[in-house]
């Protein structure tokens, strides 16, 4: 502010002399005061600089300013975008590893099924072949027809986390999606070979099984044969009901083989039981040989030209002779130049006779088993010596009791 400078003299008017117009006064600007007023006017004009600055250059900063907030921010979402697309192709990845792992535990539970369903075949035609397919073969493999191992459970696998399979390091770095667990695949692998050689077993047993049986009927017609007798005249002609659901077994090779092989096994069974019911055993237990053969002879009492309808067996008085099938006695008595006779029907047509006996011991009527003792060799009847005089007919007629006896004696020696 301005004010009178104390250092001038002041002047004094004259009491008396008239009044004189007032001097001009000076204002003295202090030097303070002028410091602030240059700094007021700095700060107003860096003040007005700045405003002016900011309003010239405003928008281009922000502009500038988003333009990098909107870069960052775009960088980031491409970051996340792409840890993300890493991340779909890893869980899809384990999703297909783990179906596929489903996929193939589910074959081999399904092969399992039909391994099992095959065992139960198995084991019927086992059982129906007398427990042939349970022992060891001959060359030394064994027929191993136990049930094969349950697959184990499995655990559900876990749900893949970033952490877990190491996303952002691999994204980084640009390392490869992890492969699968090389013991899973070992194991399956393991497990798959197991069924097929459980598999092969299987029908290994099954060839062999239809191809003894398939050798024993061979053999067994042959007997059959030999006897000259055709199996058609042994057939059952009351023809038991059969019947049920149908439940299919498949048609596979497999399924096949099993059928063959039941028909073997029947055609077997069969001509088991008749080989069995023919008269092939020999009535008397001491072979002391032939004294007079089936056939035209010379009579010993005539001398003349005659047939012997059967065999003669030297034997000692009071042997046992046995019945050489099972069947019912029809006649226990005297007959003529038979003397004390027996007849077995074996049925079928078949019949055998044991005469010349010193002893009976059936009745008529009485079912025998084979083997049991019907009477005691003796010479009673048109008889020159002790001995049994042994017929077979069939439908009959008398026929050479030696055919059956051969072939029993060479099924017994096999």
């Amino acid at each position: 502010m301005l004010s009178p400078r104390p250092d001038l003299p002041a002047f004094t008017r004259p009491p008396s002399s008239p009044p004189s117009p007032e001097p001009e006064r000076v204002w003295v600007v202090r030097r303070r005061t002028l410091l602030i007023a240059a700094l007021a006017f700095g700060t107003l004009a860096l003040w007005a600089s700045a405003a002016t600055w900011f309003i010239v250059f405003r928008d281009e900063a922000l502009a500038r300013f988003m333009e990098r907030q909107a870069a960052m921010q775009y960088a980031y979402e491409e970051r996340v975008s792409a840890l993300r697309a890493r991340l779909d192709r890893v869980a899809t990845q384990k999703l297909l590893e783990q179906d596929g792992v489903e996929t193939r535990l589910a074959d081999l539970a399904g092969r399992q099924v039909a391994l099992e369903s095959r065992q139960a075949m198995l084991m019927g035609l086992a059982e129906q072949a007398g427990g042939a397919g349970m022992a060891m073969d001959e060359d030394g493999v064994q027929s191993s027809l136990a049930p094969a191992r349950p697959l184990p459970a499995r655990a559900p696998a876990p749900a893949p986390t970033p952490e877990s399979l190491g996303l952002r390091t691999e994204a980084e770095t640009g390392a490869p999606l992890p492969a699968p667990s090389p013991g899973v695949s070992a194991r399956m692998a393991m497990l798959g070979h197991a069924l097929d050689g459980f598999e092969a077993r299987q029908s290994l047993v099954v060839g062999r099984l239809a191809a003894r049986s398939r050798g024993e009927a061979a053999r067994l017609r042959g007997v059959m044969a030999e006897t000259g007798l055709e199996a058609a005249r042994f057939a059952d002609r009351r023809g038991g009901g059969i019947g049920g659901p149908l439940v299919p077994a498949g048609s596979g090779p497999f399924e096949t083989a099993v059928l063959q092989a039941q028909r073997d096994l029947g055609e077997r069974d069969a001509l088991r039981r008749i080989v069995g019911a023919l008269p092939l055993r020999r009535p008397v237990a001491v072979d002391g040989g032939l004294s007079s053969t089936f056939g035209y002879r010379s009579d010993p009492f005539t001398r003349g030209l005659a047939l012997h309808t059967g065999i003669d067996l030297r034997s000692e008085y009071g042997a046992p002779a046995r019945a050489t099938a099972a069947g019912t006695v029809t006649m226990a008595d005297y007959s003529g130049g038979y003397g004390n006779m027996v007849e077995v029907d074996h049925g079928h047509g078949l019949a055998t006779r044991y005469a010349h006996l010193s002893a009976i011991m059936v009745v008529p009527g009485q079912a025998v088993a084979a083997g049991q003792t019907v009477g005691r060799v003796g010479s009673t009847g048109r008889s020159t010596g002790t001995h049994l005089h042994y017929e077979t007919r069939i439908d009959g007629e008398p026929v050479d009791p030696q055919r059956f006896l051969r072939a029993g004696a060479r099924m017994a020696a096999r």
